[in-house]
């Protein structure tokens, strides 16, 4: 029997497939000619090779720079200067290599970089492969580090593999998880954050600005060295002691992938990394990514995809990573980036401005890690909605095990921005939930890091505003913030609650985190202040923030405990415009919604099976910081009314309820 292919079970895609099948046929023609008949998982062993290593004797360095005529390695063993005893050998390939004999020379801890000479200049360069980067305090210049402990991390718990729990995602960054003016280390992560993240029920954790990068600014998307922990945050083992707890705890541990793009240095980074603009990336305009002001991968080489396919084995297997999050995929799909474009036509995805290269790459990179590590995640950030990105690759799909639903945090900021709640309309709103590929799994989110990014606004400061400043003590009576703190759960609930095989949350977004992240710079005098998480807030009992990390502590452990994600479907039940009223089915729990902010409905009547049904949670409770409008302790037994079980419910304005149908 052949494999379903999902160009024809969409009619719509049906005049596509040769254009779909074309470019899996790409994609398995370079795997060909990149593995000549091996695997992935043997071809993706570039940082093995390259870099440096330690044998029995001596310390080997290889180096890719086809465009160097000449090669040294400097560093305070040589007074950073290129001597002839530090000179490459030129292999074949355009590959260098360096043996360095002598236990004296390099030693745990020395600082070293390349010193290259090239047709019409030289300079600095720090090497490509390197594992260790470090920066100088005093003169703030960046170093390959050598990293050689005398003992290797051990490590102690088996990652949770196998699991079919859909992943509940806590976005974070270590730097700003502290409450302190500073950067943030692992090991403090470790320590004060990951239990939190435990208790609050939170199955994967997607941590961020991993791959070292030299402006701290640009939040870890600007990357200089791909196969380098930063090192602002600590050591390579304080970061594998994170992921080897977070293990212990049953947590998955992704990282942020940025392999759409690279920073435009060319001493720390790999621009001109062999005198040329074209080594690693597109040469002319094409290799300039303007938004972004970073160089474009030329996925079309070889050398290129070696090293790139090498960097996620590299993290998979170094540092035990669960998987994946693909940062900035769009601008890879597309030549043009995708900028400026609505994607409002199934044509739009199959023309000639497709990177054909790139999803080539994208097809290699999620069968390689399939191969190195089955049961992991790999999540593609994108928002063009390219058809099969995230379907396995046995259905013509590129393979990604999930896609982000960027749609829907600009759907929720929209519409708080532009109308006032009584003019919400809740059809809309259940269109722009559901509305999304069934044959793909989705992870929905209300709001990122990108919403609270310095320019935006975060959902509760939009909500709030500057009431935030004076009224979020409990015993203040403010309607902006009773009300703002309503919708803000019903966002979460409802976005949670139609999700299709994911969820993500901002670390500190779930408490109402105030205000806006914005990491020191130049235009802000370096300050701290907004690049950091003010725990204290939710540890407070006399604040509101306090409340919603209850709610949301709750609303996780439900959907952990009925295990609501696994099941597909999510069924319209009632739909009410005027009044503002949304009813909907997911697993047999019934989801109901008043977002009319002025007025409570009484015996508002939907069909439901027949039977008794109990409130498992309500936004309104007092503990997550609402009015107790609804008796939790109460039974709706549903009557017959006009030949139909009927259920008659009390909702309240601005309130969530979930329902469960009890066992007799």
């Amino acid at each position: 029997m052949k494999p379903r292919f999902f160009a024809t079970t969409d009619e719509y895609l049906s005049p596509f497939s040769g254009k779909i099948i074309h470019r899996i046929n790409h994609a398995l023609a370079k795997e060909q000619e990149l593995t000549q008949g091996k695997t992935l998982y043997d071809f993706a062993n570039g940082h093995l090779y390259y870099g440096l290593h330690r044998t029995e004797s001596t310390w080997v360095v290889r180096e890719w720079a086809p465009n160097v005529e000449e090669m040294y390695l400097i560093g305070d063993f040589s007074d950073w200067k290129p001597l002839e005893r530090f000179r490459f050998n030129r292999l074949d390939g355009g590959n260098w290599e360096l043996l360095v004999v002598g236990d004296d020379i390099l030693t745990h801890g020395s600082l070293y970089k390349l010193f290259i000479v090239y047709a019409g200049g030289y300079g600095e360069r720090i090497p490509a492969w390197a594992r260790r980067v470090v920066q100088d305090e005093t003169n703030h210049v960046w170093s390959a580090q050598v990293w050689k402990p005398a003992r290797s991390y051990n490590w102690k718990n088996p990652p949770p593999s196998g699991t079919s729990e859909a992943p509940l995602i806590y976005e974070a960054h270590a730097g700003m998880a502290t409450e302190e003016y500073k950067v943030g280390t692992w090991e403090e992560f470790r320590v004060s954050v990951l239990p939190y993240i435990h208790k609050a029920g939170y199955n994967t954790i997607q941590l961020m600005a991993i791959q070292e990068h030299p402006y701290y600014g640009s939040f870890g998307y600007h990357v200089s060295s791909f196969f380098a922990a930063s090192s602002r945050f600590g050591t390579p083992e304080e970061l594998k002691a994170l992921i080897d707890d977070a293990h212990g705890l049953g947590i998955r541990v992704i990282m942020d992938l940025v392999h759409s793009h690279a920073v435009k240095n060319e001493v720390e980074g790999i621009s001109r990394y062999d005198g040329t603009l074209y080594q690693f990336f597109h040469d002319g305009e094409r290799g300039n990514h303007q938004a972004w002001d970073s160089r474009c991968f030329d996925y079309g080489k070889n050398e290129v995809l070696h090293f790139l396919l090498s960097n996620c084995k590299f993290w998979l297997e170094e540092y035990g990573f669960d998987g994946f999050r693909f940062d900035g995929v769009t601008s890879m799909l597309y030549r043009d980036h995708g900028l400026g474009i609505n994607f409002m036509d199934y044509g739009q995805y199959f023309n000639e401005n497709q990177d054909e290269d790139a999803i080539a790459y994208l097809y290699l990179a999620n069968k390689l890690i399939g191969e190195v590590n089955p049961h992991a995640l790999s999540i593609a950030e994108e928002m063009s909605g390219y058809p099969g990105l995230a379907l396995p690759q046995k259905e013509g799909g590129i393979g990604f095990s999930h896609r982000l639903a960027m749609g829907l945090p600009d759907y929720w900021i929209r519409t708080i921005r532009e109308q006032r709640v009584q003019f919400w309309h809740v059809g809309e709103m259940f269109y722009q939930l559901t509305n999304k590929r069934a044959d793909e799994k989705t992870v929905h989110y209300a709001e990122s890091h990108d919403q609270a990014l310095v320019g935006d606004k975060t959902l509760i400061f939009w909500l709030i505003d500057q009431e935030m400043y004076w009224h979020m003590r409990i015993d203040h009576n403010n309607l902006v913030v009773s009300n703002g703190l309503a919708l803000h759960k019903m966002i979460r609930l409802i976005t949670l609650a139609t999700a299709g095989n994911g969820y993500l949350n901002f670390m500190g977004n779930e408490f109402g985190h105030p205000e806006w992240i914005d990491f020191p710079r130049a235009d802000n005098n370096w300050s701290y202040h907004h690049a950091r998480r003010q725990w204290s807030l939710l540890m407070d009992e006399n604040l509101n923030y306090c409340m919603l990390g209850n709610f949301d502590r709750e609303m996780v452990g439900l959907v952990n405990k009925t295990r609501l994600l696994s099941f597909a479907s999510v069924n319209k039940v009632a739909e009410h415009i005027d009044s503002q009223i949304i009813v909907f089915e997911r697993g047999g729990f019934i989801f109901a919604f008043n977002f009319n902010p002025f007025e409570s409905t009484e015996d508002f009547e939907i069909e439901v099976p027949k039977g008794k049904y109990r409130i498992l949670l309500t936004t309104d409770s007092l503990h997550f910081g609402g009015f107790a409008r609804i008796d939790t302790q109460m039974l709706y037994p549903t009557s017959m009314i006009e030949g139909k079980e009927t259920l008659k419910l009390y909702l309240p304005a601005l309130c969530g309820i979930v329902l469960q149908k009890i066992k007799l």
